[in-house]
């Protein structure tokens, strides 16, 4: 089972791939961790990330496929495993297809995760976090009872500093630009399947459990 998980931000592909690592036992694999744990670890390809990223760069495409292939290699990725967050290309997505070929391997399906952009907005710039024990909100959607304290400790509830409607909207029109291709390339394929990504978590993971399990 090899799936890519694609959507928006604030589609919910993190919190579903998540939850389908639990359920299926195969890992998530995203491009962000990667460089992250390489970065701290030290690897060559940490070490080439790093100063790329200490000067204002983004790392190149060579770089995330080295890693990418890498991570494919490891002893759990051998039964499947979820791509979120990557392809964010075209390019990335046209390079990792002969990757995978060379390991005799091909993505099972790309899932889409489909979302209003107006209901991302407000999924986005309504997060708040309590910063004593963690739990989330929303004021749109899951308000806390009180605002700006939080329902279980009473903490002060936070906003994060990027969470503005133009930071959103910047995101959604990078999306749109980089990442949106990747719906047709992968309808080409004949791999691509289509989730709505509205209502309770848990409601969607079921719709999106159906798609993977028809396969």
């Amino acid at each position: 089972m090899r799936i890519i998980l694609l959507g928006a931000p604030g589609s919910g592909k993190g919190t579903q791939a998540k939850m389908l690592v639990e359920k299926y036992q195969i890992p998530q694999i995203s491009t962000g961790d990667l460089l992250r744990a390489a970065v701290t670890a030290g690897t060559p390809l940490g070490r080439q990330a790093k100063e790329i990223i200490e000067g204002g760069n983004l790392v190149s495409d060579e770089i995330v496929l080295g890693m990418i292939r890498e991570r494919l290699n490891e002893a759990d990725a051998q039964k499947g495993f979820i791509l979120d967050g990557f392809p964010r290309t075209l390019g990335q997505a046209e390079a990792l297809d002969p990757m995978l070929s060379e390991l005799n391997w091909a993505i099972d399906s790309t899932i889409l995760l489909e979302v209003d952009p107006e209901l991302v907005v407000k999924r986005i710039t309504g997060r708040r976090t309590c910063a004593d024990c963690g739990q989330m909100y929303n004021i749109y959607f899951s308000p806390p009872a009180q605002a700006d304290k939080c329902d279980k400790c009473s903490g002060e509830l936070a906003h994060r500093a990027d969470d503005t409607e133009e930071t959103v909207r910047t995101r959604l029109s990078i999306y749109d630009e980089q990442t949106a291709p990747l719906i047709g390339y992968y309808e080409q394929q004949t791999k691509l399947k289509r989730v709505k990504a509205i209502g309770e978590i848990n409601d969607i993971f079921v719709n999106l459990c159906k798609v993977i399990d028809a396969q």
